[in-house]
């Protein structure tokens, strides 16, 4: 398989002089700077030059200035491209997966729950330590459970609908996650993938969405101060701390545009506390008159598990239960959201308007990237393969890197990936796409087709500067 190469990272940061398309100034701190276009393979784009009538809508630049040009190849070429085998489902190979991280977590807790006792080590800073490691191991396998419930969800567990919605709706429900709600929701997720007006997965901020957040006019959004640190520090740790229980409670990072949706449901409803558009209530506005049913069966998951969890933490002690399931399971939160986030969310991916968005664009507004050992091996490569998982949702896991090398050929310079860079390039990720990508906007100059094309931009001078505003 080739190798995929990583440009070197430059910051751009603003210079009122320039032009805004120009880099003004390099920084040497890794940490903070942006990264060049990671796009990947040293095979050129299918995707042909742009003719003139695309050159008189204007230049589509990203967030670090970088020419970005539509993708026109189709989801049959994609298809075409994958082997056969890549498709195949094997239930005993995906079983075996679930049973050995059910295992993993089993076996852990034995040799804690017996071993890591006041008996056997007296030191409380030492049992304190070890617990923590305790926390942390089984959240990231648990994180892998909830994957494996992922696959199933899409069907690419196994060749059998009930299989996959049985071993789906058991490992999310032990998550406290609502299988069939969130199987759902997830699905428009995927059909509507990069459209900022039906995606339900960290849809971005429009320029007039931010400004309402900040309490600052449109046209002011160019020069605003610098963000804190500390205040992304801040959003960062909201964020992974309650980010996924404010989408099923509130649909928060979704969209907001339930009115206009095909359910019909959505009259009157919008995202936010009491605002009607949750993940429990059969009557949201995310789903049909049809899947009352399911969204029920998913709230009786939830009761047997917090029935199971009071019954524990009832008879073996609260603080207990906080250490052995609560913690872990806000690990598991946090790596969730983590995840989600850097797969839609960086300086080098576009967004569309409805006017411009198909099915084979809005796929390729997502982003592999890596975490080694941890990301190949417990949580099943879902951070390294995931723009071949939003154009065939359906291949199983064990088989997407393979398949992911071969759409490559198909993508080109459209294919994106911060490979080769380890769990600390992914938290390095997440820090910098909480500096940089704060709102999307089309390029300053951009007319038709173009300027329904959106990217990133931000208050805190690094990169293309925000289009210029007068004031109204």
């Amino acid at each position: 398989m080739s190798s995929t190469a990583l440009p070197k990272r430059v910051a751009l940061h603003r210079n009122p002089t320039t032009d805004s398309s120009v880099p003004s100034s390099v920084t040497a701190s890794p940490f903070d700077s942006p990264r060049h276009s990671p796009s990947s393979t040293s095979l050129s784009s299918m995707a042909s030059d742009a003719g003139k009538e695309s050159q008189d809508q204007g230049k589509m630049l990203d967030t670090y200035g970088n020419e970005f040009k539509i993708p026109d190849f189709t989801i049959k070429q994609i298809r075409d491209a994958i082997p056969a085998h890549c498709y195949e489902r094997s239930a005993v190979t995906s079983l075996y997966y679930v049973f050995r991280d059910i295992s993993i977590l089993a076996a852990v807790f034995y040799v804690y729950y017996n071993y890591v006792t006041p008996e056997n080590i007296p030191s409380m800073p030492a049992r304190v330590a070890l617990w923590t490691l305790y926390t942390v191991v089984q959240g990231l396998v648990a994180t892998g459970v909830w994957v494996l419930a992922h696959e199933c969800g899409h069907q690419a567990f196994s060749p059998s609908k009930t299989l996959n919605d049985t071993v789906g709706w058991i490992c999310h429900s032990a998550l406290l996650v609502p299988y069939f709600s969130w199987k759902i929701s997830h699905g428009k997720h995927h059909k509507a993938t990069g459209n900022i007006a039906r995606d339900m997965v960290f849809v971005p901020k429009t320029r007039d969405q931010f400004a309402t957040r900040v309490g600052k006019a449109v046209h002011e959004l160019g020069e605003l101060m610098e963000e804190t640190p500390i205040l992304t520090a801040l959003n960062l740790v909201l964020q992974q701390l309650f980010g996924w229980p404010m989408y099923l409670l509130t649909n928060v990072t979704g969209h907001n545009n339930h009115e206009r949706q095909p359910e019909g449901r959505g009259k009157g409803k919008s995202n936010g506390y009491f605002g009607g558009v949750n993940h429990f209530n059969p009557g949201s506005p995310l789903y049909e008159a049809k899947d009352a049913k399911l969204i029920a069966l998913s709230d009786l998951g939830l009761f047997i598990t917090g029935s199971t969890l009071y019954y524990l933490g009832t008879n073996f002690g609260w603080m207990n239960l906080l250490v052995w399931y609560g913690i872990p399971y806000l690990w598991v939160n946090h790596w969730l959201v983590a995840i989600t986030y850097l797969q839609h969310t960086d300086p080098t991916l576009a967004h569309y308007q409805p006017e411009a968005w198909n099915f084979a664009r809005g796929a390729a507004c997502t982003i592999d990237r890596d975490f080694g050992f941890v990301g190949r091996n417990i949580l099943h490569g879902i951070i390294e393969t995931h723009v071949l998982h939003h154009y065939v949702s359906t291949i199983p896991f064990y088989n997407a890197d393979e398949a992911s090398e071969a759409i490559k050929k198909v993508m080109g310079e459209h294919y994106k990936t911060d490979a080769q860079t380890g769990w600390t390039g992914f938290f390095k990720a997440l820090w910098n796409s909480s500096r940089v990508c704060h709102w999307v906007e089309p390029t300053e100059g951009a007319t038709g087709e173009h300027a329904n094309v959106l990217f990133y931009r931000n208050t805190n001078g690094i990169g293309v500067p925000p289009a210029k505003m007068a004031a109204k």
